[in-house]
């Protein structure tokens, strides 16, 4: 394994993101669909916050049998994407190390890392499962 592998290795660039404004059903359709389980909430192309399928899940706990149509229309008529996403955002900038990432998630709390660049803008996302798998392949 190398010591100081760039975050690039790891990172999924130009991660798929969803505007803070759109509604909340829309990033469950896509969650729904990815084979990923994070997306970067954007505004005005920064991200402000991370949204996961574990997060919209939380807010739907409680309904129980509804079919797909209904629980899009009760997402939207009860919460908006702010009501779900992790606004503490973690982030590294594109100088950084895999260690560096692996660091930051280690502790359990997040299990993504939202990649800048030199301007601030979004350049990639890393999760633990991205880390899992260059643990997997280095061995």
């Amino acid at each position: 394994m190398k010591n100081r592998d760039g975050i690039q290795v790891v990172m999924t660039p130009d991660p798929s993101t969803i505007e803070r404004d759109e509604p909340i059903s829309e990033a469950y359709q896509l969650l729904r669909r990815a084979p990923f389980h994070h997306l970067v909430v954007t505004e005005n192309d920064e991200a402000v916050g991370v949204l996961a399928t574990s997060d919209i899940l939380r807010l739907v706990y409680d309904v129980d049998g509804s079919e797909e149509r209904s629980l899009s229309t009760y997402l939207d008529h009860q919460f908006t994407i702010d009501d779900a996403m992790s606004v503490d955002l973690r982030s590294l900038p594109l100088t950084a190390t895999v260690r560096d990432a692996a660091a930051m998630l280690s502790d359990g709390s997040y299990h993504s890392v939202v990649v800048v660049d030199e301007k601030g803008k979004l350049a990639g996302i890393v999760t633990t499962t991205d880390l899992a798998r260059y643990l997997r392949d280095e061995l």
